[in-house]
């Protein structure tokens, strides 16, 4: 990934990024159809959830006073009240996050193959190049409004106190609505982080780099006659694999025996 931000920023390959990149107007080739679609549906809902980030306000006001009076069942009920359905929001950011996850891989399965450089893959499946961007600008656009909004995180810490004051009173909270403990612990490390959804791509794209190391290893086990050839193409066609910035595993995974 982070050769194809270079290629944006003009920071790559000996052209340094000359091309027309057409984002007003870039559409997706018969061959990319199925994964720009798949992405598009995810793009769409991206829409939607910066604009209810945007709105979201909070319930700080019903948890002062809840913490302020909390033999008052009334409050209790009213901060309570308030605070359901914001949980409910959080947890339709944080699945959307593992959505946007998924889109990135199908993106990169693309926009990283051997047989074309990042500038050649850019410039030949714009469409989906257009798609990356949108994706990045989308997180970069959701941690902005995260970072300056403290209630998501109070919201949260308010209603997991909560459920666990209910449970060891032996109170039930509106099960249809409850976030069960893994979900609620997947969410804390979520929204504890300063920008959640850029460490999610960033945890995305080491895990795709991941696969790539084991796809390499798997290769290296087979017998040489039958995969020589894609290991060859490996080492030929990786336009940047002698870079400082390559990783030395997979520098020496390729290297000839």
């Amino acid at each position: 990934m982070g050769n194809l931000i270079k290629v944006l920023t003009r920071d790559i390959d000996n052209n340094a990024g000359n091309f027309f990149l057409d984002f007003e107007n870039a559409q997706p080739s018969q061959s990319e159809t199925e994964v720009w679609e798949k992405v598009n549906q995810v793009l769409t809902e991206a829409k939607i959830i910066l604009e209810d980030l945007q709105t979201y306000k909070g319930a700080g006001d019903e948890i002062r006073q809840a913490i302020q009076n909390p033999n008052v069942e009334g409050v209790q009920e009213k901060a309570w009240a308030a605070v359901v359905p914001l949980v409910a929001k959080l947890k339709t950011f944080y699945e959307f996050s593992q959505k946007l996850e998924s889109s990135l891989h199908c993106l990169l399965d693309v926009l990283t193959t051997a047989d074309s450089t990042p500038t050649q893959h850019l410039e030949q499946k714009q469409a989906l190049a257009r798609q990356f961007a949108h994706i990045l600008h989308f997180t970069l656009r959701f941690d902005e409004l995260k970072m300056t909004n403290p209630a998501i995180q109070n919201d949260f810490s308010y209603y997991r106190r909560t459920i666990s004051r209910m449970r060891i009173n032996n109170l039930s909270a509106d099960s249809g609505n409850e976030v069960n403990n893994e979900l609620a612990n997947r969410m804390s490390l979520f929204y504890a982080s300063a920008t959640p959804m850029l460490k999610t791509l960033s945890d995305a794209t080491s895990k795709f780099v991941s696969d790539m190391k084991g796809c390499i290893k798997v290769l290296k086990e087979q017998p040489p006659s039958s995969v020589e050839g894609l290991l060859n193409a490996l080492r030929y066609t990786t336009k940047h694999l002698n870079d400082e910035t390559t990783s030395k595993q997979i520098k020496n995974m390729l290297q000839a025996n």
